[in-house]
């Protein structure tokens, strides 16, 4: 409960207070007013943060088509099964058209609708690269503070740019499949130094052996990495379709887990220290875009400027270094 506050109406007091509570319509709407950048969200969101730091956070990535949704539906099943409480955020393409999420991950795991102990929700990318969009972490806190005992971030998989998807997450999981090229190049150099535990699922096609053995060997010639310290990421091979692989997958993660706890808990402190660090970075960058577009919008410029760019006038370089330099100063225009 919160601690003794005014509660009335619609208030950031109350909307907390029912998340916390496990209230899922007063989750469903602060959820969708995340997403729609309302004020009173924010505010509802320093409430509940420092109540969201016990679930585990897992994140599922790879190029599309590679079974993340179908893998993400086997491991809920396992998680509800061990009795542990589930909270999913689906990272979807956005419609050309609306704007807003094509939610085919949710109706691939529409048999847990009807589930108390499961929560999904879809966000769309909105151009977003990283696989991560701005309210993601905003999703994610309120997830956790509804008391969920794993929450899984699923994202959209675009290559490089799914490195950004290891910031939201304790533990990382890169999903391929057999049959995608020579030296698995789905798999970037980035997501190699970052991720936690490689998955090689449809395991029941030819060439899966082949592509484990290709990814070990990768793995073996990179680089040690800090964040990895006491950790051999494994490749696990998998059939979520076929139910093959996915306890030595729960497995596999479990034991991650119990590194990053080891040692009172130092790696996965200094996971969840660069966490907050990249979403402090990340809501700055959001609402500073916002009051530049209000701004620039409101007084006519920028109609104006992309006139002066089309017919060759100007240049996006000079006027970006124009606004700037009006903002923060003449400093900026090295920068």
């Amino acid at each position: 409960m919160m601690e003794s506050a005014t509660v009335t109406g619609n208030s950031p007091e109350l909307t907390a207070e029912k998340v916390l509570e496990g209230d899922l319509r007063a989750a469903a709407k602060l959820m969708r007013d995340i997403d729609d950048g309302m004020p009173s969200a924010l505010a509802t969101l320093k409430l509940l943060y420092a109540h969201a730091s016990r679930a585990e956070i897992w994140g599922i990535t790879g190029s599309p088509g590679v079974g993340k949704s179908t893998l993400t539906d086997a491991l809920i099943t396992r998680l509800r099964g061990q009795g542990r409480t589930v909270g999913v955020v689906a990272v979807d393409p956005t419609s050309p058209f609306t704007g807003g999420a094509i939610l085919g991950d949710r109706v691939r795991m529409q048999r847990h609708a009807t589930d108390e102990g499961v929560f999904i929700r879809s966000l769309a990318t909105r151009g977003h690269f990283g696989g991560i969009t701005a309210s993601t972490r905003g999703v994610v806190t309120v997830m956790a503070a509804m008391g969920k005992d794993v929450v899984i971030v699923e994202t959209v998989g675009v290559g490089q740019d799914e490195v950004d998807i290891v910031a939201a997450a304790d533990t990382t999981l890169v999903i391929t499949v057999p049959g995608l090229g020579d030296d698995v190049q789905a798999i970037k150099a980035g997501i190699l130094e970052v991720g936690d535990i490689f998955v090689v699922n449809k395991a029941d096609r030819e060439g899966a052996a082949g592509t484990a053995a290709q990814l070990e060997s990768m793995l073996a010639m990179g680089r040690d990495q800090p964040r990895r310290a006491g950790w051999k990421p494994p490749v696990v091979q998998t059939s979520a379709a076929q139910k093959m692989g996915v306890d030595e997958l729960m497995r596999a993660i479990a034991g991650h887990r119990e590194v990053l706890k080891a040692d009172g808990g130092r790696l996965l402190a200094a996971r969840r220290r660069e966490r907050a660090r990249l979403e402090v970075l990340d809501i700055l960058q959001a609402r500073t875009l916002r009051m530049l577009e209000e701004r620039l919008e409101a007084d006519g410029r920028l109609q104006g400027l992309a006139d002066e760019i089309a017919s060759g006038r100007s240049d996006p370089y000079t006027v970006s270094e124009t606004i700037m330099s009006g903002l923060f100063g003449d400093g900026m225009r090295s920068k």
